[in-house]
């Protein structure tokens, strides 16, 4: 016989929100993606504001802040009824928020309030019906889903792809819909065949028609060019002359105009942007974290046949600063600071290393990049083929499609070509059993 908690859980998991998505990642993964969020600015009339805040609301919950995950949630709500310019509390919009404060309520056993937002749930589904007679789900759900699923890497593509698709079918002129789902398969696409890359490109077109003023979409727009084919300088510094005139952050486009500095021009005006960028806002993380990137593409390019002390000494202290200002979420910053030292051959790298490599809240992903700088680092800087084979051993052995495990079974395929190393019979007979046979 089912208790009353039992069925209204029953109820609970046939809602459609951020508890129900099936959404799983590292605890790493989960501070990366939070301080991510917190790097986009919310002063603008962001479209995905809402959005932002309920993500956050479920990462707070998964992180065990419950008291900061339901002010983030209510805090959703707020901006959805502000962004739609109404006091309505039943509209379409709401219905993910509505869903996520139900669990909220339930996981904390306030169970009277969360049947009174199932009940919400129920009433804005009741007045706003999915306007498909073959599709239950309402296109902002739809839409908030796809959002949201971007975030958690390739596996999540495909789907967040086909729900942006479903959104737009119902709701053609949402122009962030579309330029989301352009950008969705920007990630997907990153490397494709001619006819698939004429394809994407021309998606893009498209959407910097429908939405010109989203220098994000034109920046990795930009970017997706200048990594085929050449691109005006003239065309660059205007849209960075655009890009600086807005209020910096994750999403002002700046970070993939970088990388199309670094193609492109030089890696000096690259750090001459965002420096200028960064002296207009001195206290942002996010400026700070792209400028100490862009010294270390500078350190490692070898542009100068021998970098300047200085150019190293302040890619370092950067990167010190940025690790300070994203403490739980410097996996990243920690792995460059560790190659300027190693480049620049400073000691660090092997202290850096050896701190990383006993954490236990990293998931397969980051487990696979960390094993292979690591490998690349004992190769390269270290000469120690035989310690850089375990660690290119050990990214293969994570059963997660990446581009590093690809990478790491490419160099063992190479050493067993060449037929050199005492361990190539090992190496194949690895290969072979993690389904990479040569």
């Amino acid at each position: 016989m089912s208790t009353p908690k039992t069925a209204l859980k029953l109820k609970l998991e046939k809602l459609e929100c951020h508890f129900t998505w099936g959404i799983t990642c590292s605890i790493s993964k989960l501070c990366s993606l939070r301080d991510h969020l917190e790097d986009i600015k919310t002063d603008e009339g962001y479209t995905w504001l809402g959005h932002i805040y309920n993500l956050l609301g479920f990462i707070r919950y998964r992180q065990g802040c419950t008291d900061s995950a339901v002010q983030y949630l209510r805090k959703a709500g707020e901006t959805f009824l502000q962004i739609n310019n109404t006091v309505s509390e039943e509209g379409p919009w709401l219905l993910v928020n509505y869903g996520n404060l139900a669990w909220m309520n339930f996981h904390l056993n306030n169970m009277k309030a969360s049947q009174d937002y199932l009940e919400k749930v129920e009433a804005v589904l009741r007045d706003h019906p999915s306007p498909s007679q073959e599709d239950p789900l309402h296109p902002e759900v739809y839409a908030e889903k796809a959002w949201t699923l971007i975030y958690f890497g390739q596996a999540e593509m495909a789907n967040a792809i086909e729900c942006f698709q479903k959104a737009i079918a119902m709701e053609p002129d949402r122009k962030e819909w579309q330029t989301s789902l352009v950008l969705a398969l920007n990630k997907a696409h990153a490397r494709c065949n001619p006819e698939m890359e004429s394809e994407i490109l021309e998606k893009f077109r498209m959407a910097k028609e429908v939405d010109p003023e989203n220098s994000y979409l034109a920046s990795v727009y930009l970017l997706r060019l200048a990594e085929s084919q050449k691109v005006s300088p003239d065309e660059i510094r205007a849209l960075a002359v655009r890009i600086l005139s807005r209020p910096a952050g994750a999403y002002s486009g700046l970070r993939p105009l970088l990388r199309v500095y670094r193609i492109c021009l030089t890696h000096d005006e690259a750090i001459d942007l965002v420096q200028e960028a960064l002296d207009r806002n001195s206290d942002d993380r996010y400026l700070k974290a792209g400028l100490a990137t862009s010294y270390k593409w500078k350190v490692l390019s070898r542009e100068d046949i021998h970098c300047s002390k200085s150019v190293i000494d302040r890619g370092i202290s950067l990167f010190q600063e940025v690790i300070a200002l994203y403490p739980e979420s410097c996996l990243n910053a920690k792995l460059d600071l560790a190659s300027i030292y190693a480049e620049s051959r400073r000691d660090g790298a092997d202290g850096i290393y050896d701190e990383l490599l006993v954490r236990r809240d990293l998931g397969p992903a980051e487990l696979q990049m960390l094993h292979f700088s690591y490998a690349q680092y004992l190769n390269y800087h270290v000469h120690s083929q035989v310690r850089s084979i375990d660690h290119h051993m050990e990214v293969v052995e994570i059963q997660k499609q990446s581009k590093y495990r690809s990478k790491s079974v490419t160099i063992l395929k190479r050493i067993v070509e060449r037929g050199r190393n005492y361990r190539c019979a090992e190496i194949r007979d690895f290969l072979d059993k993690n389904s990479e046979p040569l």
